[in-house]
């Protein structure tokens, strides 16, 4: 079976995330092999948090889950693409649909997206 090659970069490789039916992208995270696997096990994105050090399952305190619909591998097998359908419409844990959701204009930062939710409200934390 094809799968990440999860020994190029310390056991992690990156996922690119994209809604599966516009196609935007929503969200860059990481997983290791255990992630890969319970995606695999469940079809909810799992992912690996580098700053948790833990796997995680997209949506588990917020419940703005990922269901995936199309898993792609690259040439080299050491990124993911995960095309999927994101449940309570916001994939950022800043409360945005997409992680992002900020432009780089005439050297000022412009917001091209709605905030869906606040971050306090469902986490009880300020994001970053």
């Amino acid at each position: 079976m094809l799968a990440p090659d999860f020994k190029k970069m310390g056991g992690l490789v990156p996922v690119i995330v994209q809604d599966a039916e516009s196609g935007e992208v929503l969200m860059l995270a990481y997983m290791n092999e255990e992630a890969w696997k319970k995606t695999l096990e469940t079809g909810k994105a799992h992912y690996f948090s580098r700053s948790r050090q833990k796997i995680w399952l997209k949506g588990e305190s917020s419940g703005h889950i990922q269901e995936v619909k199309e898993i792609l591998i690259d040439c080299d097998a050491d990124t993911v693409l995960l095309k999927v359908k994101q449940y309570g419409k916001a994939a950022c844990h800043t409360g945005y649909r997409s992680c992002f959701y900020r432009r780089l204009k005439d050297g000022s930062v412009e917001i091209v997206s709605e905030k869906i939710f606040d971050p306090e409200e469902v986490y009880g934390r300020k994001s970053a």
